[in-house]
């Protein structure tokens, strides 16, 4: 999986002319799902969205989480982070997750955000031509990828 987070003081997806989902300040995560991707995966990369430290405490560090400051997340899925550019000028999707997968699992990001980490999550609609607006905080933007940590171990 692989997300770029950003900290905004505002964020809004609109499908079609109507707001489908909208924060006050928080987290706006744009995440894709990779080939072999799994939930074990998805919840440990929901887990380190919600415990980056990227809000300043009150020296004006990075200590604080979203969860700390009571912020949101707005979770919009992008499969386009999964495109392989190493040839040519056409970007490749083929290392993105086929739909059928994709969409349950960032499904059940959400909800772990929500429920595990007692987050409000907004999210966009799957699969539409959606408008992102944000205000980007900081500015301060940080990208995830799951290949680059530690793989969750799978409990049998």
């Amino acid at each position: 999986m692989r997300a770029v987070v950003q900290r905004v003081s505002e964020a809004r997806v609109v499908v079609d002319d109507a707001v489908v989902g909208a924060i006050g300040p928080g987290l706006l995560v744009l995440l894709g799902v990779a080939e072999g991707d799994d939930l074990a995966i998805g919840l440990a990369l929901a887990d380190k969205i919600a415990q980056l430290r990227i809000f300043n405490d009150a020296d004006g560090k990075f200590n604080l989480s979203v969860i700390d400051t009571g912020g949101s997340a707005l979770v919009v899925s992008q499969f386009t982070l999964l495109a392989d550019t190493r040839k040519g000028r056409r970007p490749s999707f083929v290392h993105a997750a086929h739909p059928n997968v994709a969409e349950p699992l960032i499904e059940q990001v959400c909800a772990h955000l929500h429920t595990q980490h007692h987050l409000t999550v907004a999210t966009g609609r799957f699969g539409a031509h959606m408008l992102v607006h944000l205000v980007n905080d900081g500015p301060v933007t940080i990208t995830l990828d799951s290949a680059d940590h530690e793989r969750p171990r799978r409990t049998s």
